[in-house]
């Protein structure tokens, strides 16, 4: 046989690719019966779209599918590479392939990494409906694709694989012809699946790298140790700076603000296991330590600084035990936003205002000029007063009432603050009676 001839064995992502829709894993609420891209296939009337997702969930598969279903020209484009000469000349293809009577898409991978002045170079293409635009992302279209285009374009959302859907590939696998002779254990179908984090693409790589090593050492079975042994460690999907960060971050907030400390350290460690800086979630978790917890625990700054300058101290991994305590102790302490409320009011009360003067009773008099002038006269030394309180005092600008920012919740210690600031206005009221 000549060697030559043989062509290369493709990777097994490329030999299950799905040609069809019902060849496709996943994604039913897209794909199932009565669902958009089906209804689009069926009724035969194709679209422009966005499709958003992880990596390793099928947009590419499922373009090439729509191409393929009305047998269009299919243009693929990669944002990284490409440029606007690029893109005319998909231009020049569609324009070729329409005088035989045939449609494009143009499929724009990674579309986010387009600038705006590329995204507008085929935006007139779309509107003229020469090309069928297909985008595929995992950022936010909302902050990453012109405004124009994306209201031309129907948003597409694509879901990891779950864990069933990863079976179901990983069974695929093992049918084929050559490794109908393997065998692989639960525990170890465990280990890839999890591996995997719902990403199809990562999962059959993970397989085919254990596939050949099983097969170098003329393994017939594939264990939990030997997984272990081959893949070392993996790590999870985790986009440190795009969409899967901001969504795992806000979900250790609102699980601390729920009082979840489970939930909380799940997520504190779910980011800790992907990468994260973990002097960024010290900074975040002492924000909800104000945020949140406020004045109805105290403690909870404290231990929230100190988590933090253990870490400084220690580093990792030791460093990471004091802030994952610190998480839920805030998540386990009484809660009270009654403080970042007041602030946030007091800014915008004072954005408001004019620049009121300093009550001439309030000012220091440090010369005697200054004293000439009446400063400091009438002030009230709150030490000297009864109770240590000037009842009736007032130390608001003349003329401008004080307001009540500051609104105590029955909560924590925040219950002594606010039966504290009731006495001190009673005693207003009583002062202003007697006067």
């Amino acid at each position: 046989m000549d060697l030559f001839a043989q062509s290369p064995q493709a990777p097994l992502a490329e030999q299950l690719r799905p040609h069809t829709l019902d060849d496709v894993i996943g994604q039913q609420h897209l794909i199932g019966s009565g669902k958009p891209l089906r209804v689009a296939v069926e009724s035969g009337r194709l679209h422009s779209m966005l499709l958003w997702g992880p990596p390793g969930v099928g947009k590419t598969t499922l373009a090439r599918i729509l191409a393929q279903s009305f047998h269009a020209q299919f243009l693929p484009v990669s944002a990284v590479f490409a440029g606007v000469k690029d893109i005319r000349a998909a231009v020049d293809k569609a324009e070729l392939a329409l005088q035989h009577g045939q449609s494009t898409i143009l499929f724009v991978d990674e579309v986010h990494r387009f600038n705006k002045s590329q995204q507008d170079a085929f935006l007139p293409y779309v509107e003229s409906g020469l090309l069928t635009f297909i985008g595929a992302t995992t950022e936010n279209p909302s902050f990453e694709v012109n405004p124009a285009l994306l209201s031309r374009a129907q948003v597409y959302t694509l879901k990891s694989l779950n864990t069933e859907e990863l079976q179901q590939l990983l069974n695929k696998v093992f049918r084929l012809p050559e490794y109908t002779e393997m065998h692989i254990e639960a525990d170890a179908e465990t280990v890839i699946i999890g591996s995997a984090d719902g990403d199809a693409r990562r999962l059959l790589n993970l397989l085919e790298q254990l596939l050949r090593a099983a097969q170098t050492q003329q393994r017939h079975t594939i264990t939990a140790e030997f997984v272990g042994n081959s893949l070392g460690t993996q790590i999870r999907r985790f986009d440190k700076g795009g969409d899967s960060f901001y969504e795992q971050i806000s979900a250790l907030h609102k699980s601390v603000r729920g009082s979840h400390p489970n939930a909380a350290l799940y997520w504190f460690t779910r980011m800790i296991d992907g990468g994260a800086d973990p002097r960024y979630l010290a900074r975040r978790i002492i924000r909800m330590a104000w945020e949140d917890i406020g004045l109805a625990d105290p403690r909870a700054m404290q231990i929230t600084n100190e988590a933090a300058a253990t870490y400084e101290r220690l580093g990792s991994p030791e460093g990471e035990l004091a802030l994952a305590q610190a998480v839920i102790y805030l998540a386990s302490a009484a809660k009270s936003n009654a403080g970042y409320m007041a602030y946030n009011q007091a800014r915008s009360f004072v954005k408001s205002q004019a620049s009121h003067e300093v009550p001439v009773h309030l000012r220091n008099a440090p010369t005697k000029l200054m004293k000439e002038l009446g400063y400091g006269h009438e002030y009230r030394y709150a030490h000297d007063e009864p109770n240590a309180y000037a009842a009736g005092e007032t130390y608001m600008p003349d003329g401008l009432a004080e307001p009540d920012f500051y609104q105590p919740v029955p909560r924590g210690l925040e219950i002594k603050i606010a039966e504290k600031l009731a006495l001190l206005r009673q005693w207003d009221e009583e002062a202003d009676s007697a006067s």
